[in-house]
C-alpha cells in the first residue's frame, strides 16, 4: 500500500500536527509492504529518502506571513507531480483550506484508483471562524459564519471516503453539520518518553526555590489566545495573592503573545521562559518535574500536549469543552474550568493545588497509558485497508 500525506498545518516549530507526522513516520519505518510519502511544505523542492518505507517529498510552498514556519500549498502544479510519481492507494489531507479539493481534482485525473481521506486536525469552523466573529461582530454573526465554514468543509471534503477525528464531541458536531464518513482515530502519546520517571530532583528543587509548598506549573503551548496564554497571565497575579507562596511557572514555546510572556518574566521572580524546546528529552524532564499542567484551549481536537502532561504525572486544569474536557472527565485527574475568567482560573488552580495532588497525578499517568502511537496508527492502517479493499469489490 502506498500512502500519500498532504498537510498545510505542518510547521517545523509546530506542536500537535508536527508531532503526529513525526510519530507517523517512525511507525511506518517499521512497516513492511507499505510506503508512506509525506509531502512537506518547504522553501525548495527535493526528495528525501528516510527509509525503504518512508519518503519525504519537500515541495516549495508559499510562506505564510505572521505564522512561524507555516507554508501553504494550493496549486495543482504543486500536487500533481507527487501524485503522478507515486500513484498512491490512499491520499490523506490534513488541512481543510483549498487543498482537499485541489487534491481530489488532480487525483481524479491522474490517479483515479486512490481513496481520499481527511484528518480533522483543527476544528476550524468553531476555533478559527465562530470564535473570531463572536469577538468582533457578536454571537449571531458568529453562528452564521460557523455554519458557512462547515458548508465550506463539506464542499472541500466531498467525495472523500473517510474523515478522521480524535475527539468525540468534535465528531458529533461534524455529524450535526452533515459531514460524512466520520471515523474516531484517537492520537497517541509516547508513554515511555513522557513518564514520571523523567523527574529530575535537582530541577524540582530549583523550581521550588527552597520552599516545598511552592506550586509548580509548566506551560509548553503556543503563545496565543486560543491556548489561553492571556487568560493565564491575567490569573497569575491573583494566584500570587491567593496562594501562601508564589507559584513557579515555566513557559516554553513561541507565538504571537511572546511579548506578554517576556514582560511577565521581567515582572515576576518566579516566572521563567525557556524558549522553544526542540528536545523531547528536555520537554519530558520539565513535564515530570512539575505538578500541574494547563489545558485551557476549548477547541482541541485531541490535545497531544495534554496527554504528554498526563503521562508525565501532571494534574490538570482543563477547559470545559473539546478534548481538554473529555480527558479531564474521563481520567479524574484534574479540574474542569467552568468559569473562563482570570478569577475563575486562579480559583481552579488554587483548588487543585489543595487537593490530593498525588492521587490526581497517579490517575493522570494511568489514563495516558491507555493511549499509544502504535494503537493510533494500527487503527488508522486498518481503516485504510478497509476502504481500499472496498475499491475492489
Amino acid at each position: 500500500m502506498v500512502i500519500l500525506d498532504f498537510n498545510n498545518f505542518w510547521s517545523p516549530s509546530g506542536g500537535g500536527v508536527r508531532r503526529y507526522h513525526l510519530e507517523r513516520m517512525k511507525y511506518y519505518q517499521k512497516q513492511k509492504d507499505t510506503l508512506l510519502v509525506f509531502v512537506m511544505t518547504d522553501f525548495k523542492t527535493y526528495t528525501e529518502v528516510v527509509s525503504d518505507s518512508v519518503i519525504i517529498e519537500h515541495v516549495k510552498a508559499f510562506k505564510m506571513p505572521l505564522y512561524d514556519g507555516y507554508r501553504f500549498i494550493w496549486k495543482k502544479s504543486q500536487v500533481r507531480p507527487v501524485i503522478q510519481k507515486y500513484q498512491p492507494d490512499v491520499i490523506e489531507v490534513g488541512s481543510p483550506y483549498i487543498l482537499p479539493k485541489v487534491v481530489s481534482k488532480v487525483a481524479a485525473q491522474f490517479c483515479p484508483q486512490a481513496k481520499l481521506v481527511g484528518f480533522w486536525h483543527a476544528d476550524f469552523p468553531v476555533a478559527y471562524v465562530e470564535r473570531v466573529f463572536n469577538h468582533f461582530l457578536g454571537k449571531k454573526i458568529g453562528r452564521v459564519m460557523r455554519n458557512l465554514a462547515f458548508a465550506y468543509a463539506r464542499f472541500q471534503f466531498k467525495g472523500y471516503s473517510a474523515i478522521q477525528g480524535s475527539c468525540h464531541s468534535v465528531l458529533s458536531r461534524m455529524q450535526e453539520h452533515h459531514l460524512q464518513n466520520l471515523h474516531w482515530i484517537p492520537l497517541g502519546c509516547d508513554i515511555e518518553m513522557f513518564s514520571p520517571e523523567k523527574r529530575d530532583e535537582n530541577l524540582v528543587q530549583e523550581l521550588k526555590h527552597g520552599d516545598e509548598n511552592r506550586c509548580t506549573i509548566f506551560f509548553p503551548h503556543r503563545f496565543s489566545k486560543e491556548k489561553g496564554i492571556d487568560l493565564f497571565l491575567e490569573a497569575y497575579p491573583l494566584l500570587v495573592e491567593k496562594l501562601e507562596v508564589a507559584p513557579t511557572v515555566i513557559f516554553a514555546g513561541t507565538g504571537p503573545y511572546l511579548y506578554l510572556v517576556q514582560a511577565a518574566v521581567k515582572k515576576y521572580e518566579h516566572v521563567h521562559f525557556l524558549g522553544f524546546l526542540s528536545s523531547e528529552e528536555e520537554m519530558a524532564r520539565y513535564y515530570a518535574s512539575v505538578e500541574i499542567g494547563l489545558a485551557l484551549s476549548g477547541w482541541e481536537t485531541f490535545g497531544l500536549s495534554i496527554l504528554e502532561a498526563m503521562a508525565s504525572g501532571n494534574a490538570l486544569v482543563g477547559a470545559n469543552t473539546g478534548a481538554a474536557a473529555e480527558h479531564c472527565r474521563a481520567s479524574n485527574a484534574g479540574i474542569i474550568l467552568n468559569e473562563r475568567t482570570s478569577e475563575g482560573l486562579a480559583n481552579s488552580i488554587v483548588r487543585l493545588s489543595k487537593e490530593n495532588l498525588s492521587e490526581k497525578r497517579k490517575a493522570a499517568r494511568l489514563y495516558a497509558q491507555g493511549y499509544s502511537w502504535k494503537s493510533c496508527f494500527d487503527r488508522q492502517l486498518k481503516l485504510y485497508s478497509t476502504i481500499t479493499s472496498s475499491r475492489n469489490l
